[in-house]
């Protein structure tokens, strides 16, 4: 398994047999590395509709005949402009081909802008995402903001590697995710959504050595750079 940072929230993880991408937000992404042409991804994951997230998922889906994962409002909506989709809730599960997928509860809003448009479009609940691939538990938290139910998510799974947003304003900031991390247990953390605007600029590395002060963890992935299982 092999799981690239694309920047923000952006991570591709390539299987065996199947290629997943969440919230790829590459086209208006200063830190990305990569294109959204340069994508090949079975299956795109959506944590909510924000634009930094949503990102390029339709372009991306009606050239790779991809189908997206998205809470259920959002895939909707997607759908009506023509993407392959399935709507999922928080709490819900379901087996895909390449693994498993339960959608988990995120503190945040989610409403898209269309492009060229004035018009902000609610896109349901917020959310982030529970994987079970390879024998592996992948946790991307979305966008939110530090909750209790956390440790449930670590008591009930056995969470090997956990992408959290550290950017702070929209989302938990470096404290809040430490205490996340704590909550979760997971082997491994890499922080997300920071430094791709000035209003989440956050250091990486003094987060992951407040990670090591707890004895958990972390590691800092550049945008391009990859981790392999």
């Amino acid at each position: 398994m092999n799981i690239i940072f694309h920047g923000q929230s952006c991570v591709e993880i390539r299987l065996k047999e199947h290629t997943l991408i969440i919230d790829p937000f590459l086209n208006h992404n200063p830190l990305a590395t990569a294109k959204p042409e340069d994508i090949k991804a079975d299956y795109i994951l959506v944590t909510h509709g924000h634009a930094d997230h949503l990102g390029d998922s339709i372009e991306i889906a009606k050239r790779n005949e991809a189908t997206i994962i998205a809470p259920n409002d959002l895939g909707r909506y997607l759908s009506f402009q023509g993407a392959k989709t399935h709507g999922m809730g928080i709490g819900g599960e379901y087996q895909f081909p390449f693994g498993k997928v339960k959608m988990t509860l995120a503190l945040h809003d989610s409403s898209y802008n269309p492009p060229g448009t004035k018009e902000n479009m609610y896109t349901g609940m917020a959310s982030g995402f529970l994987l079970t691939v390879e024998g592996k538990t992948i946790y991307h938290a979305g966008d939110t903001g530090l909750f209790g139910d956390m440790q449930l998510l670590g008591k009930l799974n056995a969470i090997d590697l956990a992408f959290l947003p550290i950017g702070d304003n929209y989302t938990m900031g470096p404290r809040d995710a430490v205490i996340a991390a704590q909550f979760l247990q997971a082997k491994m953390v890499v922080p997300m959504h920071y430094n791709t605007f000035p209003l989440i600029k956050q250091d990486p590395t003094a987060f992951v050595e407040s990670l090591a002060a707890e004895g958990i963890k972390g590691v800092v992935v550049e945008p391009g750079q990859s981790l392999s299982f």
